[in-house]
C-alpha cells in the first residue's frame, strides 16, 4: 500500500483577532491527499477559523500553513488551488445554473467550448444534467447545495473546503446529501475538508476526524478510533452517548467504578485514578444479580429501533440502549464485557495553577498570589522543615529561606471546590463553558475573564453560559515549589 502523501500541513498555527484572546492556539495538523477530513467540535471551537485560514480568507497570527511543503499562509484565496463551499452557498440569484458554475471559468477567459464541456461534466457529477438554464431561485435547498459544489469543483481545485454546507437542509435531505458528498469525494479523488458540529455526520462521512475544543486539537483519528477509543473525556462525551464514571485501578486490568469491580483490557498501575467510558449500546441487561451491577429502571423511551433505558444502581445512573422494553420500577442486572470498557487516565493537570510567593507574615504564613486569587498558606506546606525565628522564616540550619518571588504550583480536586450563583460567595467568578455527567454528578468547567479554567464537581444541573462563583478549597489544596528547570 502506497504511503499517504501530506498535501496540507499546519505547523504551530495560532490565530488571535484582538491580540489577546487566542481563537486557535499552537495547532499542528497533517491532511493527506485525497482524504475526506472533518473538523468537528462545538460552536466557537475554532473549526471555521481553521478552514478560513486554509482557504486564505484569514491569515494566521502564528505558525505556517504549507501546501506541498510550500508556505501559503499569506497567499490570497485566488492564488491557492483551493475552493470553498460556504454555509449559505453564496450563489448568484440573478444568474442561471450555467452562469453560476461558469463564473470562475469566464474570469480565467477560457474558450467557450472548454467552459461548456466543464460545466456539462460537473452537472453530470452532481446529477443535475439539463439544469443549465434553470434559475437558481427555482431550485430546492439540496439542488442549490449541489450547484455550489459544482461551481467549486469545476475549477479543478486540489482541495475542497466545505463550511457546514449541509446545515441548511432538512433532516431527510441532509442524510441523502451526506451519502452524495461521500460518493462525490470518491469520484473526484481530491481532498475534502469539511466543517460540522454534527457528530453523526462526521462519523458517517469522514476518513479522518479532527475533534476540536477551545482552539486545540483533542484527538485525530478514523471514525472508529474516535468513537471506540476516545483520547479524553471531552471526546467521549461529545461523540455519541457515553456513561462516564470516576474510578481507580484495583489490579492488573481491573478497575473499580460505579460502586462495583470490573475487568477491562486497559492496564494501568494499581491505585491510579481513571475515568471509565462505556457506550450505552455495550451494556447488556441480564437477570438481577448476574451482572456487575443491579439497579432499578427509571425510564424507557422508544427511539424506533431501540429503547433508551436509564437504570439507577445505588447512587449511580447507567444509560442503556436495548431492544427490549423494561417498565420503570423493574429490577435488572447490568453486564459489561471487558472489551467494552474504555479506561482513560485521570487528567492530573486539572485545577493546577501557577503563582508566586509574595511575602511572609509571622502567624499567617506565606502570601501566595495567583492570576485570579491570592491568600496566605501555612509555610510548612511549602517548606516542611521551616520554622519562625524573630519574625523570619528559616530552615532547619537556621538560615533564612529565600522565598520571595519563588514560583509555586497549587492543585485542588474538583470535588473539593464549591459553586454558587452569588458573585460574592466565591473566590473567582466566571461562566460555565462546558459540562458532562459522571455517573452521580456533573463536572463543570468555569472560565473567568482572565481565561483561566476551574473544574468543579456538583450534583446540581447548571446551564452552559451560567455565571457562577467558585469557592476554592484552600485548606485542601496541595502545593509545591516550581523548580527552575520547569520555568
Amino acid at each position: 500500500m502506497d504511503e499517504a502523501k501530506t498535501i496540507i500541513r499546519l505547523n504551530n498555527v495560532g490565530k488571535s483577532y484582538d491580540g489577546k484572546t487566542n481563537v486557535i492556539e499552537d495547532l499542528s495538523l497533517d491532511i493527506n491527499e485525497g482524504e475526506f477530513v472533518t473538523l468537528l467540535g462545538p460552536s466557537g471551537c475554532g473549526k471555521t477559523t481553521i478552514l478560513r485560514m486554509i482557504g486564505g480568507f484569514d491569515k494566521p497570527t502564528a505558525g505556517e500553513i504549507l501546501l506541498d511543503d510550500s508556505d501559503i499562509s499569506m497567499l490570497a484565496p485566488n492564488e491557492r488551488p483551493v475552493n470553498t463551499v460556504f454555509q449559505k452557498y453564496a450563489l448568484f440569484p440573478h444568474l442561471n445554473v450555467y452562469d453560476n458554475i461558469a463564473f470562475g471559468l469566464k474570469l480565467k477567459q477560457l474558450p467557450k467550448e472548454e467552459i461548456d464541456k466543464k460545466v456539462s461534466g460537473v452537472l453530470e457529477l452532481v446529477d443535475l444534467e439539463g439544469f443549465e438554464k434553470r434559475s437558481i431561485t427555482t431550485l430546492s435547498g439540496g439542488q442549490q447545495q449541489r450547484i455550489a459544489i459544482a461551481r467549486a469543483v469545476v475549477n479543478e481545485p486540489r482541495v475542497l473546503l466545505l463550511d457546514e454546507s449541509l446545515s441548511a437542509l432538512d433532516y431527510k435531505m441532509r442524510k441523502e446529501m451526506q451519502l452524495e458528498l461521500k460518493n462525490m469525494h470518491k469520484r473526484l479523488g481530491i481532498t475534502f475538508i469539511f466543517v460540522t458540529h454534527d457528530q453523526e455526520e462526521a462519523l458517517t462521512m469522514s476518513d479522518k476526524i479532527v475533534v476540536l475544543a477551545d482552539g486545540k486539537v483533542q484527538q485525530v483519528g478514523t471514525p472508529e478510533e474516535i468513537y471506540n477509543e476516545p483520547a479524553n473525556v471531552f471526546v467521549a462525551d461529545f461523540i455519541g452517548e457515553s456513561n462516564i464514571f470516576n474510578g481507580v485501578m484495583t489490579g492488573k486490568m481491573k478497575a473499580s467504578f460505579a460502586g462495583a469491580q470490573f475487568e477491562c483490557v486497559d492496564d494501568y498501575e494499581t491505585g491510579k485514578k481513571i475515568e471509565a467510558v462505556i457506550r450505552p449500546e455495550d451494556v447488556s441487561v441480564v437477570k438481577p444479580g448476574e451482572g456487575q451491577l443491579t439497579g432499578e429502571v427509571t425510564s424507557a423511551d422508544f427511539k424506533g429501533t431501540f429503547y433508551i433505558t436509564f437504570v439507577q444502581c445505588g447512587q449511580y445512573e447507567m444509560e442503556v440502549h436495548c431492544l427490549s422494553h423494561y417498565k420503570p420500577g423493574t429490577t435488572v442486572g447490568l453486564h459489561v464485557l471487558p472489551d467494552d470498557i474504555h479506561i482513560i487516565p485521570y487528567d492530573m493537570t486539572i485545577n493546577n495553577y501557577e503563582g508566586v510567593i509574595d511575602g511572609f507574615s509571622d502567624g499567617r504564613g506565606l502570601y501566595l498570589v495567583f492570576r485570579d486569587f491570592a491568600f496566605f498558606v501555612d509555610a510548612h506546606k511549602l517548606y516542611p522543615d521551616s520554622r519562625v525565628s524573630k519574625g523570619r522564616l528559616i530552615d532547619e540550619s537556621g538560615v533564612a529561606i529565600d522565598y520571595q518571588g519563588k514560583k509555586v504550583v497549587a492543585f485542588f480536586q474538583p470535588e473539593d471546590a464549591e459553586m454558587s450563583d452569588d458573585d460574592k460567595a466565591g473566590d473567582v467568578v466566571g461562566k460555565i463553558v462546558s459540562f458532562y455527567y459522571i455517573g452521580d454528578h456533573y463536572s463543570y468547567t468555569i472560565r473567568t475573564d482572565s481565561e483561566i479554567d476551574y473544574v468543579v464537581d456538583d450534583e446540581d444541573l447548571w446551564n452552559q453560559g451560567d455565571k457562577v462563583s467558585v469557592l476554592i478549597p484552600k485548606q485542601k489544596m496541595k502545593f509545591r515549589i516550581k523548580e527552575e528547570e520547569e520555568a
